[in-house]
């Protein structure tokens, strides 16, 4: 009952006029990463207010709106999932966590791992075994691939770097543009806190990088810099 009080709300919340951008926006067409998916055409702001009203739905239920074929409710389910991991004690966080990993499918936009991966999979993780990055770095799934770099944002947040170029090292060959984009933009968050580090990674590898993610990585260099960086001349 709860799941359909929630779902009937956010269908009178939807805004048709939205659908088709938001369909073109999250590559929804065929052969795209986002083949299929349904939108109602709600505002991210909207469903973080809708967030906080429900917070107290039971993991169960949170489950259920998560395998959701509209996207909005899927991502609605993450941020509710995200607010009970941080508000539950390490029992309710190793809940989540292993309920995360293993619901990883319905996790399938970039918007919808950018806004669990850190909470659900860097902070959880901590200082324990890196495994778990590995294994997700490793995946066939490109969602799974991105959740293991984004993941490491927590650890940038809390200038420990190392996991990032780790798992930036690993998805060097990627073939995805989606996880070019996503490494660059971890470089770049690197390179805000502690320019020497990011610099020491780019100088290594920039010449094997995909051109994506060296511009994402490099977006804030002085123009000379950046300029080199794009020409091949790093000393």
């Amino acid at each position: 009952m709860m799941i359909a009080a929630i779902q009937s709300e956010l269908e009178s919340l939807g805004d048709s006029s939205r659908v088709a951008i938001l369909q073109r926006f999250f590559k929804t067409g065929p052969g795209e990463y986002g083949a299929g998916d349904r939108f109602r055409g709600i505002s991210v702001p909207i469903l973080r207010g809708l967030a906080r009203k429900y917070q107290d739905l039971s993991l169960a239920e949170a489950g259920r709106l998560l395998q959701s074929t509209f996207h909005e409710d899927r991502l609605l389910a993450l941020l509710i999932l995200v607010r009970h991991y941080y508000r539950g004690d390490q029992v309710v966080r190793d809940k989540i966590h292993r309920f995360y990993l293993e619901h990883t499918r319905f996790v399938n936009n970039w918007d919808l791992v950018d806004a669990s991966a850190p909470h659900l999979v860097g902070h959880y993780l901590g200082d324990r075994p890196n495994s778990t990055l590995t294994r997700l770095a490793a995946s066939g799934n490109l969602w799974e691939r991105r959740m293991a770099i984004i993941a490491t944002f927590h650890f940038i947040k809390q200038n420990d770097f190392d996991e990032t170029l780790r798992i930036a090292r690993v998805l060097l060959g990627d073939p995805e543009d989606l996880i070019h984009k996503a490494v660059g933009w971890m470089l770049r968050e690197v390179e805000k806190r502690e320019t020497t580090v990011a610099d020491a990674f780019l100088r290594t590898h920039y010449r094997n990088m995909p051109r994506t993610m060296l511009r994402y990585a490099i977006e804030r260099l002085p123009e000379a810099r950046r300029q080199a960086y794009l020409k091949g001349t790093v000393a």
